[in-house]
């Protein structure tokens, strides 16, 4: 009791200011505190969803034949859902529905040619459209995506190159998700996956990568968009932000701690389905986000613009060498 009181009159002879800082900094605290478990949580504890009984049993993937969206399609697979997998190259995606039959037989697999580069791609979003007609789909994943081939400034980006990322990642993702969320609204259940980039979320700038980060800000902020506006009838809108993964498009062969396999961050994408509107699944670039949130905007903008300088150099070098043969 006499330790109790001698607290209390600690805490009456300090002055207000004193007391009231003290109390913003315990909420501080806390609030650190609680973001610090809920994130342990979500990146080791929590399960993910049942996506088949959740959404329903189909689901379409773009860019299904090689990368993320390949390692995504065969973690659908396992989870029960039957697949419709959209692609440019039709051996490919052949090959890639063979594979998760042998791997998971009692898997409905369907392929679908698209060109998301291409001229008529509001023509093939159409037939896209009449040919998932009758399908229970419950999973969209847009992960159909073009990069630059290497770093470059703006002036360097020819009219090509720009069409492409343009009509990919921007044009491709708003239209397939137009075909495909109609009849979520119907049965007012879906889930819709949109892979952004840490380009576009992560870092303030993505010098020399221009064209590619401005359009998967457009994912990012799209993504957000439909997630307030079809919450309420039962469809998870999610944008998915992964920092480098070991893919033909970042141009890393080997995966490490810090760049997962394909495969890797597959698995860590599904268990985050129908849960934040934003996230990142892999915990280790979840970590790299948070501290790269500390430093000054500049360091981070002069430390990038230095290694896509680099990037840039190695890329004329093999652009030279390719010519001179």
């Amino acid at each position: 009791m006499a330790g109790t009181c001698a607290h209390v009159e600690f805490l009456r002879a300090q002055p207000a200011w004193a007391l009231a800082l003290a109390a913003v900094g315990l909420l501080v605290a806390a609030r650190a505190a609680l973001r610090l478990a809920l994130w342990v949580y979500a990146a080791f504890l929590r399960p993910g969803k049942p996506l088949r009984r959740r959404y329903g049993p189909w689901a379409v993937v773009t860019g299904a034949t090689d990368g993320i969206g390949r390692a995504i399609a065969f973690r659908l697979a396992a989870s029960g859902l039957g697949l419709v997998l959209v692609g440019r190259n039709p051996d490919k995606l052949a090959a890639v529905s063979e594979e998760i039959r042998a791997k998971h037989p009692k898997t409905e697999v369907r392929t679908f040619v698209l060109d998301f580069a291409s001229e008529g791609l509001a023509a093939g979003v159409e037939a896209l459209k009449d040919s998932i007609r009758g399908l229970d789909v419950g999973v969209l994943v847009n992960n159909a995506g073009v990069s630059y081939p290497y770093a470059r400034y703006f002036h360097e980006v020819d009219e090509e190159l720009m069409r492409s990322l343009i009509r990919v990642n921007v044009e491709g993702v708003t239209r397939v998700t137009h075909a495909v969320l109609p009849g979520m609204v119907d049965r007012k259940r879906g889930a819709i996956v949109n892979i952004g980039s840490g380009a576009a979320s992560v870092v303030p700038s993505d010098p020399l990568y221009s064209v590619y980060a401005a359009t998967k800000a457009y994912v990012d902020q799209f993504s957000r968009c439909l997630y307030v506006e079809y919450k309420g009838k039962g469809i998870d809108v999610q944008c998915q932000v992964p920092l480098y993964v070991a893919t033909k498009m970042a141009s890393i062969r080997r995966s490490s701690f810090l760049v997962p396999s394909a495969d890797t961050y597959a698995r860590a994408a599904i268990r985050h389905i129908g849960y934040e509107p934003r996230c990142t699944p892999y915990w280790p670039h979840s970590v790299l986000w948070f501290l790269i949130s500390l430093l000054p905007e500049s360091l981070v903008d002069s430390t990038r613009l230095s290694m896509c300088i680099k990037i840039r150099k190695k890329g004329q070098a093999k652009d030279a060498k390719k010519k001179s043969q």
